[in-house]
């Protein structure tokens, strides 16, 4: 079970969790699926989890990278998507304020952390196309631990004062969120006081550490392509490019629905509640289970494994 937060509340009456207003009649069919999204997400991640972890093949950088993203992942779907498909199903849930929390946190978190993690693969693929030769020498075991140590540090510091904002506040109006989980404006603007701190804490250290996230993913890619293109021959050049593909659609699926969630927040007052709302969910629910395909799907050595584990090995 996911542990809460020991922490109360001006009004310690639960929260309620509508779903999505003005889809209630959906609700039911919406709710399969993400039921299944679910269930690609749980056996695709921990699939790959084993895959790695037994595999002294992919004992490298760049699977370990991958490893922590897989449960990064997991950690994501399982924070919302579980409620979500039974507010569909059965109707509106009520949560706890420190569950509330709990789910707040470990959302917010799971995005800092796969942010950071894509940054943090985007460098091993600048250090294994640019400096081949140096690879295994400049990402030592040492290296990458601080790096994991700096992920996670970062990510617990920039996240969890937003458990602190939220706790400030009184709730003394109605305690009900039309989301289909908790995330820290949804549940500021339930507050009966000036939410001014959480509002633009809540939009700035987002953008700021996801912009310099991006920033420092192109500078890698703009390397590995100048290296990339600057190879002598056009096979190696194209094995360079198909090794690098993998990342960068996991890069287009992770960040876009999820600038697009932060900026409505802030912006998007004439875009429909119940958009965003689904677009948010889309967010929680789809790049967990589309991950670990991308990777197998793209990633050779992943992809031969997969096969031989699950297909291979059971006609012999």
């Amino acid at each position: 079970m996911m542990a809460t937060f020991n922490l109360s509340s001006f009004n310690s009456g639960p929260f309620i969790l509508l779903g999505i207003p003005g889809l209630e009649q959906f609700h039911i069919w919406i709710g399969i699926p993400f039921f299944i999204i679910y269930l690609v997400a749980l056996v695709s991640n921990s699939a790959l989890l084993y895959l790695i972890y037994m595999e002294r093949r992919l004992h490298e950088p760049m699977f370990f990278f991958l490893s922590i993203l897989a449960a990064t992942d997991l950690i994501l779907s399982n924070t919302c998507v579980p409620k979500t498909f039974s507010i569909f199903w059965i109707g509106p849930q009520e949560i706890t304020f420190p569950g509330c929390l709990t789910q707040m946190f470990f959302l917010h978190y799971s995005f800092a952390m796969d942010s950071a993690i894509l940054l943090a693969m985007a460098f091993d693929r600048y250090v294994a196309i640019c400096f081949p030769l140096r690879y295994t020498t400049i990402l030592t075991r040492q290296i990458i631990t601080k790096i994991v140590i700096g992920i996670v540090s970062r990510s617990f510091c920039i996240i969890f004062p937003c458990v602190f904002l939220l706790k400030r506040l009184p709730f003394c109006q109605t305690l009900i969120i039309p989301h289909t989980y908790c995330e820290h404006i949804g549940v500021a603007q339930l507050a009966c006081a000036d939410i001014s701190i959480n509002i633009w804490y809540g939009f700035a250290v987002p953008i700021v550490t996801v912009t310099s996230d991006l920033i420092l993913i192109g500078i890698s890619y703009a390397l590995i392509l100048h290296a990339i293109f600057n190879l002598p021959s056009q096979d190696a050049r194209w094995k360079a490019l198909n090794t690098c593909g993998s990342h960068v659609c996991v890069i287009l699926i992770f960040y876009t629905p999820a600038m697009f969630s932060v900026l409505t927040h802030r912006f998007g007052h004439n875009i429909p509640h119940s958009f965003h709302i689904l677009i948010a969910n889309l967010y929680v629910a789809i790049p967990p289970a589309l991950n670990p395909i991308i990777y197998g799907v793209k990633t050779k050595d992943i992809r031969e494994k997969i096969i031989l584990l699950f297909f291979l090995r059971g006609t012999k």
